[in-house]
């Protein structure tokens, strides 16, 4: 027996994301434990870790479905990653408290810096308030209300449950050793310049396609199931999947009658070639005006009765045998006619309503095709009655790039007012500077590297991006508070690097995965951490002498 369809690939592609889920899962949450056992050496910190983010979750569900009608897969999918970025929020609040000083001030002192960032970024996803897309608004409201949520939790809570530090991380030596490697880097410039148009050379000027629309290209069904199933569907005689003919009417019965006037043409192209078969409802549920007629083709009482009485008397039937058959003729021709509602709990409803569509004001009926050879021919048939030959995966890329489209404004507006934040809370340019460079230049090179290996970018690997944004802005921001106080740069450089470890260790386990979309975003995250990391080194950190020639930028 061989099984193939949707039924059986969601078996598949369940058991398979079950399995990689399990084992992603398990390494995540082995690895987060000790990576944060190792660097604060207490228990009770990777249990208060994880509430901020909890919180954020919870908040950001209930203000959804407080202000929508339903909470959308995408919505779930999409505001857990995006809201990735609050795991940092505690870190850095750990990372910080030193002996001395109460977790309540410690939390007060970074207060500014952590604003800035949320409220930058929650300022950007304003943006998609305004998207005209039911799915991008939910997606700012669960983002914002999420974010800001878990920045007052980890400002007003958190420090409520952290025990005094018994230590100083800026005491390590080995981490004055790693910082004091880092000072003798270079600041580059010229060099930033050149990589920067490098990899704008690569982005532009990569040959193949920047985008990808087509939705098959991410399924995880591997490629011999897919082929397998299109050779029994071939046999089978099963329905064309990608084409389909629609009938646009004012009500159903309109959209019947229309479907009716249409089997004529079908039927010339069924004798023509052109398609093998065809499937509408009206084979099903005939119009009212086809119903009327059949039931006044019916004999009435007693020509029926006269015409079978003629004939039993010369058969061995008794008189009276046929009496129920007179009965059910005489209910069919008086019956009113079926409507589409009266199908409700009999088999042909699940038949009928997927090929009869009945929307406010409007009706459509379906016409599916089998064995489809001339796709112009069943077009220009269509057209001459008014139908129209539909290519789903035209229209599903189509809906995609228009998606994409409205993403991709949003950003622009969102870039706009990330920077507007960012420039009203530093006041001085060379600072702005300092946390938008690697950001801006992060985003440059993970495209670059995407398009390098000629991978074709899609609505994940945009989210990823925005996911790899929001981590830059936060390590730039902490290693340009630091400023030339040297306890306080390494405490921040202690803070990006467990952020930085737990963020590339939950993403690059996904980048692994054998499901597309989660290796889209595993990958593009991971590159973004990465270069987030470098670059935050390299442009964000004060250097030396700033804040002694700028009593500015020093307030």
């Amino acid at each position: 027996i061989v099984l193939s369809g949707p039924g059986a690939f969601s078996v598949e592609i369940g058991g398979r994301t079950e399995t990689e889920a399990k084992w992603i899962g398990t390494f995540d949450t082995i690895g987060l434990v000790l990576l944060l056992l190792v660097a604060y050496r207490s228990w009770k910190i990777p249990v208060l870790g994880v509430l901020p983010l909890a919180s954020a979750g919870l908040a950001g569900l209930g203000a959804v479905a407080l202000l929508f009608d339903g909470v959308h897969g995408i919505t779930v999918a999409f505001g857990f990653t995006l809201i990735g970025v609050v795991q940092d929020y505690p870190i850095h609040l750990f990372s910080h408290q030193r002996p001395g000083v109460t977790p309540r001030e410690n939390a007060r002192a970074l207060w500014p810096t952590l604003a800035t960032g949320v409220v930058a970024t929650c300022i950007a996803y304003l943006t998609f308030l305004f998207s005209g897309v039911d799915g991008l608004r939910q997606l700012a409201v669960f983002t914002i209300v999420a974010l800001a949520t878990a920045a007052l939790c980890t400002r007003w809570l958190l420090p409520a449950l952290v025990d005094p530090a018994p230590r100083d991380v800026a005491a390590s030596p080995r981490l004055l050793a790693l910082w004091r490697r880092i000072e003798r880097l270079p600041r580059p410039r010229i060099a930033l310049a050149v990589v920067a148009l490098a990899a704008l050379a690569v982005v532009a000027l990569r040959p193949g396609a920047f985008w990808e629309n087509d939705l098959s290209r991410l399924t995880p069904v591997p490629a011999p199931l897919l082929e397998r199933d299109a050779q029994l569907r071939a046999e089978l005689g099963a329905p064309d999947v990608r084409y389909v003919l629609t009938l646009q009417a004012a009500d159903a019965e309109a959209a019947l009658v229309a479907s009716e006037a249409l089997r004529p043409t079908l039927d010339a192209l069924v004798a023509d070639g052109a398609i093998d078969g065809y499937d509408l409802a009206a084979r099903y549920l005939p119009s009212v005006a086809r119903q009327r007629a059949r039931q006044r083709a019916l004999p009435a009482p007693d020509a029926l009765r006269a015409a079978l009485d003629a004939a039993v008397v010369r058969s061995p039937f008794r008189p009276d045998a046929f009496e129920p058959f007179l009965e059910d003729v005489e209910r069919a021709r008086q019956a009113p006619p079926l409507r589409p509602g009266d199908l409700a709990g009999t088999p042909l409803a699940p038949r009928v309503g997927a090929l009869l569509l009945e929307g406010e004001g409007h009706a459509t009926a379906l016409v599916s095709l089998t064995g489809l050879r001339d796709v112009a021919a069943v077009e220009r048939a269509a057209r001459a009655h008014g139908a129209r030959l539909l290519d789903m995966k035209q229209a599903s890329e189509s809906l995609v790039a228009d998606y994409r489209a409205r993403i991709l404004a949003a950003l622009a507006l969102a870039a706009l007012a990330l920077s507007a934040t960012v420039w009203f809370a530093l006041r001085a340019l060379r600072r702005v500077l300092r946390v938008l460079l690697p950001m801006a230049l992060t985003t440059l090179l993970v495209l670059a590297v995407l398009r390098g290996f000629g991978i074709e970018l899609n609505l994940f690997h945009l989210v990823s991006l925005i996911l790899a944004a929001g981590l830059g802005l936060d390590y730039a921001l902490f290693f340009e508070h630091a400023g030339e106080d040297r306890d306080d740069q390494l405490r921040t450089l202690h803070a990006v690097l467990v952020c930085s470890a737990m963020t590339l260790l939950v993403f690059s386990l996904l980048a692994l995965s054998s499901v597309p979309v989660l290796r889209a975003i595993g990958g593009t995250v991971a590159l973004g951490v990465v270069f987030n990391f470098v670059l935050a080194l390299l442009v964000a950190r004060a250097p030396l002498g700033e804040y002694d020639a700028d009593p500015e930028a020093a307030a």
